[in-house]
C-alpha cells in the first residue's frame, strides 16, 4: 500500500427532488473540478417549508480526495 495525502473540501448540494439528489449533484458539481474523489460524508441536512410541505432540501457535504506527488 502506498503514501498517500489527502484533502477534505466541504461543499453544499441543493436540490427540489429529495436528499439523495442535493448528495448527487454536489458530487458530479465537484467532480467537475476536482479530481480523483474517493468518498464523501453528509455532516449536515436542512430543508425549506413552503405551505406546510418540504420545498427544497439542502445537504453539506465534505468530500476527499487524493493529493497527486
Amino acid at each position: 500500500m502506498s503514501d498517500n495525502v489527502y484533502k477534505v473540501i466541504e461543499v453544499v448540494g441543493s436540490s427540489s427532488t429529495g436528499i439523495e439528489d442535493a448528495v448527487e449533484q454536489a458530487i458530479a458539481r465537484a467532480s467537475a473540478t476536482v479530481e480523483d474523489i474517493g468518498w464523501f460524508e453528509v455532516t449536515e441536512t436542512r430543508g425549506h417549508v413552503e405551505n406546510g410541505k418540504v420545498a427544497h432540501y439542502q445537504v453539506t457535504l465534505k468530500i476527499g480526495f487524493t493529493l497527486r506527488n
